[in-house]
């Protein structure tokens, strides 16, 4: 544990994580279209081969069918949801931090730090529960060459047209599943790891560069370790025409298991870990350089 505890401002981690939001969406972008593709493609005809055969193949498939702009499809939903979504997670890190904190001075054990990433993953599903459906949306029409929605605010006008507010938040338990256990270990490993790379006698506010991004990237690789199931789950259920799952999202599992095996819950493995580091990376050293300019405009707050 770090030997140099720092004041915990829920607030600055308030406006530090969206911005950390911002950086990732840009890094991470391009890559999660490739994920949402290869978990939605469809099972193919007896004889026929799959649309992808996998990630490469999948990126360089859309990158010259529909070039750069085909990569960044859909990727004003998550800008407009991820800055308040990743500093309402930051916030409720903090804020996770502070409750279990009887005074400045205590430092939180890992499990400590395990439960407040979980209580980010509660704050933050109200949010993202709605833009990653929207997302998944317009990333899979783009590869099915069906135009359905014009933009975000089409989609949003479409959904709510057709079932409401049920309409677009559908797959919020299935969001929950997926973030409520992977924040907590987001959180957890990178503090864990910026702890481990701190050298004697310093802080971990002191961290250089190189160390943050390491931290960060790999914090991103173990939150999408235990995200993965559920993240598939939560596409092919978002994706899903109306009425396909009656029974949520276990009936997509049922259809996965039946006709693909466990390794389908996997689908968008090797897309989700080359985004996860790089984005992950960004996400961090963007928080950290806004917290530092934070806690040098406004010490005090």
């Amino acid at each position: 544990m770090s030997k140099h505890q720092q004041p915990i401002s829920p607030v600055k981690n308030f406006f530090a994580g969206g911005f950390g939001g911002v950086c990732l969406v840009f890094a991470g972008h391009p890559l999660d279209t490739i994920k949402v593709r290869l978990q939605t493609q469809p099972k193919p005809a007896p004889g026929q081969a799959l649309l992808y055969s996998g990630t490469f193949d999948c990126f360089r498939k859309t990158f010259v069918k529909e070039g750069v702009k085909g990569l960044y499809k859909g990727m004003a939903a998550p800008i407009i949801g991820v800055t308040p979504m990743f500093a309402v997670c930051f916030f409720g890190f903090g804020l996770g931090k502070k409750l279990q904190q009887r005074s400045h001075d205590d430092v939180l054990t890992y499990p400590q730090l395990f439960a407040a990433g979980m209580l980010s993953g509660v704050f933050t599903t109200a949010i993202m529960a709605p833009g990653e459906r929207i997302k998944c949306l317009l990333q899979i029409q783009a590869a099915s060459g069906e135009v359905k929605y014009a933009g975000p605010m089409d989609c949003v006008k479409q959904l709510y047209r057709q079932s409401g507010l049920k309409g677009i938040y559908k797959g919020t338990v299935l969001t929950l599943m997926r973030d409520v256990p992977a924040s907590g270990m987001y959180f957890m490993t990178y503090e864990w790891l910026k702890n481990i790379l701190t050298p004697e006698g310093r802080s971990p506010s002191e961290l250089s560069v190189p160390s943050v991004l390491f931290a960060g990237g790999m914090a991103g690789i173990f939150n999408w370790a235990v995200a993965i199931p559920p993240d598939v789950l939560k596409s092919r259920y978002q994706t899903a025409p109306e009425g396909r799952y009656p029974h949520g999202f276990r009936d997509v599992l049922r259809e996965l298991l039946r006709e693909e095996g466990v390794a389908s819950l996997y689908k968008g493995f090797t897309a989700v870990m080359l985004r996860a580091f790089p984005a992950n990376a960004a996400c961090f050293l963007g928080f950290e350089m806004a917290m530092k300019f934070l806690n040098w405009l406004a010490p005090d707050m």
